[in-house]
């Protein structure tokens, strides 16, 4: 939208037992920019919000191959190479810009971040691209507080390879004790099934809960409630716990607290559990996203909207990935899929009009 660039997307795999989404492959994206040969950069989110990793080396290759460079959103991933039981960072894989949200996962102050610029063949072109951009966007009043708390974060991690090992044992024991009880499943268990994952964080720990018979909304909401244990999203099948790098979490009293959630639907029979919510299939795109966002709008109920061209993006929170982007043609499928999920449990379309989505904002 700021831009004016035109997107190409590459679409992953999608678990639809578990509706998420994981990486995609190097075939596939030398397949797209076979097919976009002015395409500017290859940008892909690794790792994903459920731990997926994708194969940044091959990735990489592909990128430069078709004589572009790779900027990947790492923000999940920024205590990846700090440990040899963790996945090896993306710049030590080749990418050419890598976002990390520090504060995610390697204890940083909240809003803190870091862009890191690699040291492939595209470092002499982007550098003065990146300080440029920089000095567009940047605060005349920086914050020393985030400043240093990325500092410290950076120096923590680096001196902390014990306390990250620590922290990758507790999670392991999590997942073994789950397994071993054999009522909840490991999603990531299944992540050999998808050929876009190349390995899978092991601080976090995505239970699949609707195989012991609880909605992963209703599990997160009682976790909370009645044990006082915080996991970081629950999708409508799911919950997600994250271990901070060199935190110690009681394996024992989580996973006893997951074990004593009731079994609301029944022990999960086919009879008693409501309908699973399917991912829609993305609208055709009539306008750049820069076009749609910018030009006249207009707000119109749903049922209107279908077949009109969306001027916001919607996204299904959690996990907050966009189903609507701006430029887009709003599907039937997709007015369902977001109303169903704003009902839902904890369920939130980010970017809606209204908490319904009663409401659509369409170009016009």
């Amino acid at each position: 939208m700021l831009s004016g660039l035109e997107a190409a997307f590459v679409h992953p795999s999608v678990d639809t037992e578990q509706g998420i989404a994981h990486g995609v492959t190097a075939a596939d994206l030398a397949d797209t920019l076979a097919r976009y040969p002015d395409a500017a950069a290859a940008y892909v989110v690794s790792p994903s919000y459920f731990g997926a990793v994708a194969d940044i080396r091959a990735l990489a290759d592909v990128a430069h191959a078709a004589g572009v460079p790779l900027i990947v959103d790492e923000a999940w991933g920024a205590h990846f190479g700090f440990h040899p039981d963790l996945p090896g960072g993306a710049l030590s894989q080749g990418a050419d810009l890598v976002t990390s949200s520090t504060h995610k996962l390697a204890g940083s102050l909240t809003q803190s971040a870091m862009l890191h610029l690699g040291h492939g063949p595209f470092a002499e072109l982007l550098e003065p691209l990146v300080e440029r951009a920089h000095r567009l966007v940047q605060s005349t009043s920086a914050s020393a507080l985030l400043l240093a708390s990325l500092d410290l974060a950076r120096m923590t991690l680096a001196s902390g390879r014990d306390a990250v090992g620590a922290s990758v044992e507790a999670a392991d024991k999590i997942r073994g004790m789950i397994r071993a009880l054999g009522r909840f499943r490991v999603v990531s268990d299944g992540f050999d099934r998808f050929p876009d994952i190349a390995a899978a964080d092991p601080l976090r720990i995505a239970i699949d809960t609707r195989a012991g018979g609880i909605p992963g909304h209703e599990a997160r909401r009682r976790l909370s409630r009645e044990h006082r244990v915080m996991v970081e999203v629950a999708t409508d099948s799911a919950v997600v716990a994250v271990v901070g790098a060199g935190s110690f979490p009681d394996a024992d009293r989580f996973v006893e607290a997951l074990h004593s959630l009731p079994s609301p639907l029944g022990g999960g029979g086919a009879g008693d559990e409501p309908l699973r919510l399917s991912l829609p299939a993305p609208g055709p795109t009539r306008l750049t996203a820069r076009e749609a966002f910018m030009g006249p709008t207009r707000l119109v109920p749903t049922a209107e909207a279908v077949g009109l061209v969306s001027a916001d993006t919607l996204a299904a929170y959690p996990p907050g990935i966009p189903n609507v982007l701006p430029g887009e043609t709003v599907t039937a499928e997709t007015v369902c899929f977001l109303q169903r999920t704003a009902a839902a449990p904890g369920g939130h379309v980010r970017g809606a009009a209204d908490p319904g989505v009663t409401r659509l904002r369409v170009v016009g």
